[in-house]
């Protein structure tokens, strides 16, 4: 543990408890900062994967329901 967290500590220790919440709030925040960055992040990558996808264009989930029973069974027992 680094020195300066190890100040922290003892500084926390004589925070009276009903008051660390300040402390904690203020940690919150903190986080918050550090966390935007991956946020950032993550919304470079979406803007990626947007970039890179493809248009599919509908199905006739029927149709390809049929074909599929048709390729795996035939046609054998049918009609």
């Amino acid at each position: 543990m680094t020195k300066i967290r190890q100040d922290a500590i003892e500084l926390l220790e004589q925070i009276p408890e009903d008051k660390i919440i300040f402390i904690v709030q203020i940690m919150q925040g903190m986080k918050g900062l550090y966390e935007s960055d991956d946020m950032k992040q993550r919304e470079e990558a979406f803007q990626r994967l947007e970039k890179i996808k493809k248009k599919v264009p509908d199905l006739d989930y029927e149709t390809e329901l049929e074909t599929y029973r048709e390729e795996k069974y035939g046609n054998e027992g049918v009609g």
